[in-house]
């Protein structure tokens, strides 16, 4: 059965994962995390995407993206990556061959609720993973940067979830910090993941009848539900 193509809107978040070829480590030393945080920085612009969060793992990277009204600028800014990743570590090590998978999943997601628990969900990894106890231990995800904790020169886009938390910055980054505290739910979880590894929509049904208006495609999901949002007013 042919793989359904990749789902790319103008304007909506998208969650995007790459990895590594055959799981491959693909950032070894600090440089490399620093290198792929300036390619995305510089390339952002260039392709006109915004980046609302993400996370760099060793062998793969979690991004949530929205391009802008030219939807080829999500998939040119991914090759670009990629191309100038696979470049710089093949010079370092003296290799050829590609670093990483062929083709990247990404997962259409729905903005007023689920875009706040991507990113929570993207942020979470290291801890996931028990690489750290908390998402501000880890240096390379956008969490310590939302919350101001990171270096002077912010890069980060604003997503209308995240200034929708407060009347000012201090008052979103404790709103959004309490959030990403609380606990979980298992249910929250599976429908991110298994959305993002089917190429489905991170979404309501309500979500998925507007989707098709736009697309003229029916995009069916498994183990619907709706995350919890209890920001503390």
């Amino acid at each position: 059965m042919p793989r359904m193509g990749r789902i790319v809107l103008p304007n909506y978040p998208h969650h995007v994962v790459q990895r590594g070829h055959n799981r491959q480590v693909v950032f070894a030393a600090e440089d490399d995390y620093q290198r792929y945080l300036s390619d995305l920085r510089e390339l952002k612009d260039v392709f006109g995407v915004k980046v609302y969060a993400y996370c760099l793992m060793t062998n793969h990277v979690h991004l949530l993206l929205a391009p802008g009204d030219l939807v080829a600028g999500l998939g040119q800014l991914m090759k670009a990556l990629a191309a100038r990743t696979t470049r710089y570590r093949n010079r370092l090590e003296g290799r050829s061959g590609t670093l990483w998978e062929s083709r990247y999943k990404s997962s259409v997601v729905q903005t007023d609720i689920y875009l706040l628990a991507c990113s929570r969900y993207i942020e979470l990894n290291p801890v996931r993973a028990r690489m750290t106890a908390e998402a501000g231990d880890y240096p390379w995800s956008s969490y310590r940067e939302r919350l101001g904790m990171g270096s002077s020169h912010e890069w980060l886009d604003a997503d209308p979830c995240f200034l929708a938390l407060g009347r000012d910055q201090v008052e979103r980054r404790e709103r959004y910090e309490s959030y990403v505290k609380q606990a979980v739910s298992l249910e929250e979880t599976s429908l991110i993941r298994e959305a993002l590894q089917r190429g489905q929509l991170t979404g309501s049904s309500r979500f998925i009848d507007e989707i098709e208006q736009i697309t003229g495609l029916r995009i069916e999901q498994r183990g619907q539900g709706r995350p919890k949002l209890d920001v503390e007013k």
